[in-house]
């Protein structure tokens, strides 16, 4: 396995999107997400954490100063180590909120996780030394509606599809949709398949939730890694996941080894989209598809 790099969070190349509304970017570096920040005139959330007790402690003083005085609030788009395994840090300091799902998740499979993470590398296992699984302070089951003072923040469970306690938020009044890893930019949409410690993603739910999302026209667009853009990069998933849907089950149908589907549709894949990141997550997708074929 070739040395993956540090995940560090830097804030020198923070992007606004709209008035008192920031990303920290990922700069495409690998288990760094896109972090932001949006403000209220009484108070100010944080989207996701970055990974680990260093990368929080950074956005944590980076979104002190940001709020100038205005209360915090936390939240983490889904459970995974880079969006949410910071949260601890903002103890005392905000107060987190999840979704029920997602909090269960924290819960259930948090462990494990951290345990999977730490063996990634000499850097990721730094990162994570010493981590504390968060609790959330405010849990909701399916919507919470946030004002943060003239904003209101709309927070959404989204149900299954990338893990069981997807989230979503959109601030309405500036037309910004933070989706977390329901959405990455030139990259195969990541399949966390990892049978039978963890398959509770769904490509087909996945792909009813990016249909739903979709349809709301948002008109900018932060994933949970890679290039902030538009609703089209919304599209881009949705295509994606029924062009994998679509060649995984039809070779399924013909009963097909799936040994031999996956590379199939591995090379359809690759072919459709050659300069996207992470291949490796099309065998993981194509698997979690065949066990989902009816």
């Amino acid at each position: 396995m070739n040395e993956i790099a540090d995940p560090v969070v830097r804030v020198e190349q923070v992007r606004e999107l709209a008035g008192d509304l920031v990303v920290i970017p990922d700069r495409r570096v690998p288990l760094v997400p896109n972090i932001g920040l949006v403000g209220g005139a009484e108070a100010v959330l944080v989207v996701d954490t970055g990974m680990g007790t260093e990368n929080a402690e950074t956005v944590l003083r980076f979104a002190t100063e940001f709020a100038r005085g205005r209360r915090l609030y936390v939240t983490s788009t889904h459970f995974h180590p880079e969006h949410a395994f910071g949260a601890h840090v903002f103890a005392g300091a905000a107060t987190y909120l999840v979704n029920r799902a997602q909090a269960a998740d924290l819960t259930h499979k948090g462990p494990g996780y951290l345990h999977m993470f730490t063996g990634l590398g000499e850097a990721v296992a730094r990162r994570l030394a010493g981590v504390r699984l968060p609790a959330p302070d405010v849990v909701y089951d399916r919507e919470h509606d946030l004002d943060l003072g003239g904003r209101v923040v709309r927070l959404r469970a989204t149900g299954r599809a990338h893990s069981n306690g997807d989230q979503v938020v959109t601030v309405p009044d500036a037309g910004v949709m933070f989706t977390g890893d329901l959405v990455e930019a030139g990259q195969f949409a990541i399949f966390p398949w990892f049978p039978p410690h963890d398959t509770d993603v769904s490509g087909t739910r996945w792909l009813a939730v990016m249909a739903r999302l979709a349809g709301q026209r948002p008109s900018v667009v932060v994933p949970g890694h890679g290039d902030i853009g538009d609703a089209g990069l919304l599209t881009d998933v949705h295509d994606y996941l029924a062009a994998l849907r679509d060649e995984t089950w039809r070779r399924r149908d013909s009963a097909m080894p799936e040994d031999t589907i996956v590379a199939e549709v591995r090379a359809a894949m690759l072919a459709r989209h050659p300069d996207w990141e992470g291949r490796e997550w099309i065998e993981h997708g194509v698997r979690c598809l065949c066990a989902e074929h009816a």
